[in-house]
């Protein structure tokens, strides 16, 4: 039973407990924005003062409320937080967002406004004692009133133009950062396996010993894919982001390229894994053909000619090695 006792509910708040609630809630955004700003502020400054303009904002609210707690209930205000409440809506740690674009982010502190809004309009129509009532339908038109300000606020930092280049870099970064060693890997991987997995096949006709040497073959360029492409460029200079994400960007997609047409090996049949492997083959030199066309801006045909035909040729020794 004492896990159902370990947070309060709503319901059982007191006027001065709610009041302390709001207080320690109106803290945590402030920091939350001021994190974000921090983490903006390099590369997106026009949205980076928008977020310190939300969370002087917030240091208002706060300290009116504050000044309200002082006026009803003196100088100490006790401690509760979202988390000591069920139901109470959370917040997600900023380094799980931080990682997921400028436009991400926008939207998570639009969110926080409008669940802080939702909850205490919520909570005020629950609530059956008039002074409780009120002070959460005050709360409530305080969130409302933040989210107008925000809108003011983007208005007054951020523009068509600054948002659009700013939407621009986040676009660029994303592709240095992801897409580019991401598609290095795939190719790497998909391409570089080809060889050694059918040699392997049509050398042994073996599916298990063929399944085995493509999953070492892919792992292994994998792991040496990833090391190389963070060990080659700290990004300080170059602009292409962190070391570790590109990575692990080029480390993963190099070992899913191999393993693509690894995999259907498992199949205990030759030929039938061999036909699936060659479909998967197919598939996956038309994937990097689209994503060389669709981010790197590569005239499809012109990427496809490229990739089918290096392909096509790895593919072509393998074959004729193992044949041998």
């Amino acid at each position: 039973m004492r896990f159902f006792t370990q947070r309060r509910h709503f319901r059982d708040l007191s006027e001065q407990e709610v009041l302390a609630l709001a207080i320690s809630s109106e803290e945590d955004d402030a920091r939350i924005y001021r994190s974000y700003a921090a983490m903006l502020r390099a590369d997106f400054p026009d949205t980076a003062q928008v977020f310190d303009g939300m969370a002087r904002e917030e240091d208002g609210h706060r300290q009116a409320l504050i000044d309200l707690h002082r006026q009803r209930f003196g100088e100490v205000i006790p401690l509760i937080r979202r988390e000591h409440v069920a139901g109470y809506y959370a917040r997600r740690p900023v380094w799980l967002v931080q990682n997921l674009g400028i436009e991400r982010i926008r939207d998570e502190a639009e969110g926080m406004e409008q669940d802080a809004a939702r909850f205490y309009t919520e909570a005020a129509r629950r609530s059956t004692d008039a002074p409780t009532r009120k002070l959460l339908g005050d709360l409530a038109a305080a969130e409302a009133g933040h989210q107008d300000r925000a809108g003011s606020l983007t208005a007054q930092h951020l523009d068509d133009q600054a948002r659009a280049s700013e939407d621009r870099s986040a676009h660029r970064q994303f592709v240095l950062t992801w897409v580019q060693p991401g598609l290095a890997g795939l190719m790497d991987g998909s391409v570089s396996t080809l060889a050694p997995i059918f040699a392997t096949a049509f050398a042994t006709q073996d599916t298990w010993t063929t399944f085995l040497v493509g999953l070492a073959a892919s792992v292994g360029a994998g792991i040496s894919m990833g090391f190389t492409e963070a060990a080659s460029d700290d990004g300080q200079l170059s602009g292409r982001g962190s070391p570790v994400k590109r990575g692990i960007a080029a480390g993963v997609m190099t070992t899913l390229g191999g393993l693509g047409h690894a995999l259907p090996y498992l199949i205990p049949h030759f030929w039938t894994a061999t036909t699936t492997a060659f479909v998967v083959v197919f598939i996956e030199l038309w994937a990097i053909a689209w994503i060389q066309n669709r981010y790197m801006d590569t005239p499809f045909f012109r990427a496809a000619f490229q990739v089918v035909l290096g392909g096509a040729l790895v593919f072509a020794a393998g074959v004729l090695i193992g044949s041998g």
